[in-house]
């Protein structure tokens, strides 16, 4: 590209999941599409997801597994372009998958082959893609929007480019190491649209230190469990680390754990643990409490719930009324986190530009024409398992037909 002006119908800032879908679909009339990346290559978060496998879609999904201050303005979206829908896509460009826990699909191959699909349709509907380029002032013109770039590709410097949609599809906080910024909100801010408080979606917890300390041994450890804070309940995995919990369970309910508030563990949710206890007893009453106990969680989680629950001796010394009380403390274990480890390792940003001030169906900003915001940097964030992709396919998908429609 050269140091002169050129004008597209649409310019979409982000080769990520939502721009890459976005592009597709506006392009799909014929209209001269751009989609800027100001990293080295399209859709790193697309390769990275579902340890390199990308859990690109949930067959569950619905609006119930989504958080935003409107419930409902995800619905539209979701509707119109289904989680049925990705999976068709996927199945028409050869790509094998397979269904993991709670109705997650992963590539059976490489996250790789979905990035190669979403760059071939692009392809196929004549969008450029301009990658290790910044933008780096946006003005609103009568026609629509100049931008001003700044990159690193050879044979320019600055260029500056008008177009009359806009579409800011920049992600979030999360993972910064892979480039990400806060873009979008200072867009969104510009033209006068609200931010809901944004901050790191499932993400670990860490532990204040007197409890860092002493859970050092367990670090490693992974057990089931269930994990509650208010009404919000997760059935997962949980995992111990060196500053505090992590694993599926810990990651979901993080997105709704808010500082200085305790979360309630239960251990092996689905084991009958008064019953298990009950039934060793009689076997073999001489055994020693841990032990019986490591039977039925791993060894080190049951010597610690022990000291925890400050009892010790033989199964048979413990009568049915001391067997529900350590029962009781596995199923009420009262943990009160210090923080989360933050966008550094959040998967997610929780909240973002208001939905107040776009239109569920089109995306578009209610106040300013042909401005457009999709995917993450919108304040919808799905659980997790492959909802935030779906999210982003719906939204680009939303968007980009509703400029075709509109050409």
């Amino acid at each position: 590209m050269t140091n002169t002006s050129s004008s597209y119908d649409t310019i979409i800032i982000g080769a990520g999941a939502a721009g890459m879908m976005c592009a597709i679909y506006a392009g799909a009339a014929g209209g001269k599409v751009l989609v800027i990346e100001h990293t080295k290559a399209p859709g790193e978060k697309i390769r990275i997801s579902g340890g390199g496998r990308c859990n690109f879609t949930n067959i569950h999904t619905g609006p119930q597994n989504f958080l935003s201050e409107n419930l409902h303005f995800a619905k539209s979206a979701l509707k119109r372009y289904t989680q049925q829908d990705f999976i068709d896509f996927v199945a028409s460009h050869g790509i094998a998958y397979h269904e993991k826990t709670l109705g997650q699909l992963f590539c059976d191959g490489s996250a790789k082959e979905i990035i190669a699909m979403l760059v071939t349709e692009m392809d196929k509907v004549g969008a450029e893609l301009l990658l290790e380029t910044s933008v780096e002032a946006i003005t609103r013109i009568e026609k629509g929007f100049q931008l001003r770039l700044a990159g690193k590709k050879a044979g320019y410097r600055s260029t500056s480019l008008t177009c009359r949609n806009l579409v800011i599809a920049s992600g979030g906080k999360s993972i910064p190491k892979m480039g990400a910024t806060g873009f979008g909100y200072q867009i969104a801010r510009q033209f006068d649209l609200a931010i809901t408080e944004t901050r790191a979606g499932l993400v670990p917890l860490v532990f204040p230190d007197d409890i860092k300390e002493q859970c050092k041994a367990l670090a490693g450890v992974s057990a089931e469990a269930s994990l509650s804070y208010g009404r919000t309940r997760f059935k997962e995995a949980l995992l111990f680390t060196h500053r505090g919990l992590s694993g599926p369970s810990v990651l979901q309910i993080s997105s709704y754990w808010r500082e200085g508030h305790p979360l309630k563990v239960a251990l092996l949710p689905d084991e009958d643990l008064f019953t298990a206890l009950r039934t060793r007893r009689a076997e073999n009453g001489r055994r020693d409490i841990a032990t019986v106990l490591a039977d039925l969680m791993p060894k080190r989680l049951a010597t610690y719930m022990i000291g925890l629950a400050d009892v010790s001796g033989n199964i048979a010394d413990f009568s049915d009324k001391r067997l529900q009380a350590l029962v009781e403390c596995l199923s009420d274990w009262q943990i009160k986190p210090v923080g989360t480890e933050g966008y550094r390792t959040a998967e997610v940003t929780l909240g973002g530009v208001s939905t107040d001030d776009l239109n569920s169906k089109t995306m578009q900003a209610r106040h300013v024409a042909g401005l457009y915001f999709i995917g993450e940097v919108v304040d919808v964030t799905g659980w997790l398992g492959g909802y935030n992709f779906q999210w982003a396919w719906s939204s680009g998908w939303a968007a980009g037909t509703a400029i075709a429609e509109h050409r």
